[in-house]
């Protein structure tokens, strides 16, 4: 498979080094100021970009038929944008906040949580993510899934980073040197107190996870998550 990697950062590096132990060949590898030359020989884009051109990557990929597999996050107020796109140009598109089958299995223990909990009024929930500096958009995506799916089965309307409100999800982003991704999430009683918690060790994880959905994706037509790659929304 021939791969255009749309943003070529240290993600973009650790996808190039999984590609192409797996066999694959990549065709482009543009940073934010590069050139889509070679765009048009690739089976399948990855976009690991950043927010300010996530669009315009994505945009290019899907006007030319080629399916995209996006992990960029904080762009997604144009997501629906997209969305219409793919369909007029019937082509595929996959977007993760996050490509990690840890973190996938992490999503779906947290659904279960939150919906086990919306009865239990005594519990107080919030979260916390930790990254690395580097790392524009607060909170991280993977943290905005989180809890959108704690809202989407209690009480809660919302999510805040900061003076949060009492029907609000409370975020509390931290950025420290060298945290590929750590994400938890508490709920709080008088009584005790319950902890879910995913911690990366390294990119090596979300790396793969990009890789194996484009393989997927290959000969698809759609809007797609990682649920789909991995089998998740079948009971």
């Amino acid at each position: 498979m021939k791969i255009a990697l749309l943003g070529y950062g240290k993600m973009g590096k650790v996808i190039e080094r999984i590609a192409l132990e797996r066999g694959h060949e990549v065709v482009l590898r543009k940073d934010s100021s590069g050139s889509f030359d070679g765009l048009s020989k690739a089976d399948v884009a990855i976009d690991f970009s950043v927010p300010d051109v996530a669009v315009e990557n994505i945009s290019a990929a899907i006007n030319l038929g080629i399916p995209v597999v996006s992990g960029t996050t904080g762009w997604l107020e144009d997501y629906h944008g997209i969305v219409k796109l793919c369909h007029e140009k019937n082509a595929a598109f996959l977007y993760g906040s996050n490509f990690s089958l840890g973190v996938n299995i992490f999503f779906e223990l947290n659904d279960y949580l939150a919906r086990m909990m919306a009865k239990f009024k005594d519990y107080k929930v919030s979260m916390e993510e930790i990254h690395h500096t580097q790392k524009l958009d607060k909170p991280s995506g993977t943290a905005i899934s989180l809890a959108n799916a704690i809202i989407n089965h209690t009480d809660k309307n919302n999510w805040a980073i900061e003076n949060p409100k009492q029907d609000d999800v409370f975020i509390d982003v931290k950025r420290i040197d060298d945290v590929p991704g750590t994400h938890s999430v508490f709920y709080n009683s008088d009584v005790d107190f319950i902890e879910i918690k995913h911690v990366a060790h390294n990119r090596e994880g979300f790396a793969l996870g990009a890789v194996i959905a484009a393989e997927w994706i290959i000969g698809k037509k759609g809007i797609f998550s990682m649920k789909d790659v991995l089998d998740l929304n079948k009971p």
